[in-house]
């Protein structure tokens, strides 16, 4: 194995944002989710919400950017599921702490978090594949 594979009881930490209503209207036009309370803060007003919120998506997809030093070229990622426990709104910044829980058959099996602060907003497992790796 390289050094890039990890092992039981690494972590990584990653900090992203502040996140922007830029962010989120790009990221509406990229998946084509164009609900306006993830870009129009009167809209989310309107429908109860206490300003714009970021697509939970979006939250998951840059969370996931906290595997990139385990996977390097060789690696994908095989399996994410996550649950979203909070909203992320512009001007946060999220923090993200992954843990490898188990490393076998190629394969590692994650724990991913996300806070804002003391909120936690996301309760992620993932399970990573090393290609080529024994």
């Amino acid at each position: 194995m390289t050094s890039t594979t990890p092992l039981p009881g690494d972590r990584a930490i990653l900090t992203v944002g502040p996140v922007t209503t830029a962010d989120l209207a790009r990221y509406a036009g990229a998946s084509g989710d164009f609900n306006p309370i993830h870009y129009d803060h009167l809209h989310a007003l309107a429908s109860g919400l206490d300003g714009v919120i970021a697509h939970g998506l979006y939250v998951m997809g840059v969370a996931a950017r906290v595997f990139d030093g385990w996977l390097g070229a060789r690696g994908e990622v095989a399996a994410y599921d996550a649950r979203f426990t909070a909203p992320v709104k512009p001007g946060d910044r999220l923090e993200v702490a992954a843990t490898v829980q188990t490393v076998a058959d190629g394969q590692a099996r994650v724990t991913v978090e996300g806070r804002v602060g003391d909120r936690k907003v996301l309760a992620a497992d993932a399970t990573l594949r090393f290609v080529g790796a024994p």
